[in-house]
């Protein structure tokens, strides 16, 4: 049972309908047992883990060699499996961790050792992603090889600025630029005389190293001083930044502003609806850094609430869901779980849990029939009713006093009541239910216990002071956290302190934190309205 009896421990994001499972089971069994190996040319889209491609997400579970690209971030290479090996190729700054031979002799190479292989790259693999090199070498090698096309950052940065690269009446015409030419070249095989002035729109990708050249040649060769630009960095993302400037004088305005690599220039006149049009800057939550503190299969699903939202999360899991050592009373109870007159769930992992033992037992949710079902939560709620069951009551608080309140209304005196719960749960629904007269049988569906806290990265961002924000949805997430930092509750102090409720908050404070958000409805939507509020009233 969560510490707010909320049901917010919610099972993980699902990525993938049932469409994409096919996708999966497809490749998998396509690749089962075959010597000759294939190679996915795979664009990763710009950098939001949600514009990636469902073909993509669908070679992605199936690859056994991942290798990818510097800008392809932590939660796409997650849609592997993690036994899938994971090989580093990125360029940034003029090093190359393999150079593009190198790239295609170890495609060649994995390929013909039989393996399926990602060759994972940011936005589009044929658009300046030398992805054509890639397919040639494995054409070459005889290996089959499929292109999957990825959202590009030419049109999905500036869209996500607020500029259209097209607008009846403004811009009917586009070019994308590379600003970023093989060094080794002797001279530009850009016609700047021609291109400068082609085109209504002009997209430069990789364009901040030339910047200054590049402007210099298009107002040399006719482009209007005067016309608006926009360089975008890392668009898509919560790190996303823009700037805009006449363009004669956008390099002096990028260098006041010390923008850097990466980032998207835009030329034009489409450039002007910015003002208008820039929706994502106008989230609510746009740019809060936001550490996540849940499982870490629970907490994709509170990271992708808040992306949506604006925000930059932070993924710091310091609890981790597991299965009891020892099923044999939860066996024991869900073999005649049909002869309790009400069942209580008390989070979706409860109900995980449960059906994961049905399941072993050769049982399904026909064993129900009969019980009545109670689901603490609308998370736990649909839990249920993703199994084919529907609760016959989610109470409307999640405190104990509450739900023993309207149980007390409900006469469950003499009635058997199953409680499902975790085995750090608190004891006091069970002793309440026995204090109404009701005959409990208290079971462990799941422990909770502490994550191994092995990623420096939120601990660095937290001593930096680059977390606006940290999460907690229990007092086990608390607790762990503040063990997960030694015990430095100082690296605390900054950033504002949201808890998904009452007995949250009481655990903050008995460890000396400062609580600043105390979510009144104890869910994780509740949590992320009452995050919206405060973070509104502060900026």
């Amino acid at each position: 049972m969560s510490d707010e009896l909320s049901g917010a421990e919610a099972p993980g994001r699902v990525v993938s309908g049932s469409a994409l499972s096919t996708q999966h089971s497809a490749l998998s069994t396509q690749h089962s047992g075959v010597a000759k190996g294939k190679v996915y040319l795979v664009g990763a889209g710009p950098g939001h883990p949600e514009l990636i491609t469902r073909r993509a997400v669908a070679c992605l579970a199936a690859a056994e060699v991942v290798v990818y690209d510097r800008l392809i971030g932590p939660s796409v290479l997650e849609l592997a499996p993690p036994r899938a090996e994971r090989v580093y190729v990125g360029k940034e700054g003029g090093r190359h961790a393999l150079s593009q031979p190198e790239i295609n002799a170890l495609l060649v190479r994995l390929g013909q050792e039989g393996r399926v292989v990602v060759r994972l790259k940011g936005g589009d693999p044929y658009l300046f992603g030398r992805g054509g090199e890639e397919a040639l070498a494995l054409l070459e090698a005889g290996l089959d090889f499929e292109v999957v096309p990825g959202v590009t950052s030419a049109i999905a940065a500036p869209a996500y600025a607020g500029i259209p690269v097209t607008h009846r009446g403004l811009a009917s015409s586009l070019a994308i630029v590379t600003g970023h030419e093989d060094p080794e070249k002797d001279e530009t095989a850009l016609r700047w005389a021609q291109l400068a002035t082609a085109t209504d729109t002009l997209v430069f990708l990789m364009a901040m190293e030339n910047l200054e050249s590049i402007v210099e040649r298009l107002l040399e060769h006719g482009r209007p001083g005067d016309e608006p630009a926009a360089l975008v960095r890392w668009g898509t993302t919560p790190e996303q930044e823009t700037l805009t400037a006449r363009l004669d004088q956008l390099v002096d305005r990028a260098r006041e502003a010390g923008l850097r690599p990466p980032a998207v220039l835009v030329v034009g006149r489409v450039v002007a609806l910015r003002p208008q049009l820039a929706w994502y800057d106008r989230l609510p939550l746009r740019g809060a850094r936001v550490l996540v503190t849940r499982s870490r299969e629970q907490a994709s699903g509170l990271a992708a609430r808040l992306r949506e939202l604006g925000a930059s999360p932070i993924e710091f899991p310091t609890i981790a869901v597991q299965p009891v050592e020892a099923p044999s009373e939860l066996d024991q109870a869900l073999s005649r779980v049909g002869d309790f007159d009400w069942v209580i769930f008390t989070s979706a992992n409860g109900v995980s849990a449960a059906f994961e033992r049905l399941d072993h037992l050769g049982l399904d949710a026909r064993a129900f029939a009969g019980a009545r079902l109670c689901a603490i939560g609308p998370a736990t709620a649909e839990a249920l009713r993703t199994r084919g069951l529907r609760a016959d009551w989610v109470p409307e608080q999640f405190t104990s006093a509450a739900i023993l309140e309207g149980f007390r209304g409900r006469h469950v005196a003499g009635q058997r009541v199953l409680l499902a719960r975790a085995d750090i749960a608190p004891p006091d629904l069970a002793r309440g239910l026995e204090a109404l007269g009701a005959e409990v049988r208290n079971v462990v569906a799941y422990r909770t216990v502490a994550q191994p806290a092995d990623d420096d990265v939120p601990r660095a961002a937290l001593a930096e002071g680059r977390v606006d924000v940290v999460t907690c949805t229990s007092s086990s997430t608390v607790r762990n956290l503040v063990q997960a930092l030694n015990g430095r509750t100082d690296l605390l102090e900054r950033p504002m302190l949201a808890c998904i409720g009452p007995v949250t908050a009481r655990t903050a404070r008995e460890l000396g934190l400062r609580v600043d958000v105390e979510a009144s409805v104890h869910t994780i939507e509740g949590l992320v309205e009452a995050l919206v509020a405060a973070w509104h009233r502060q900026s």
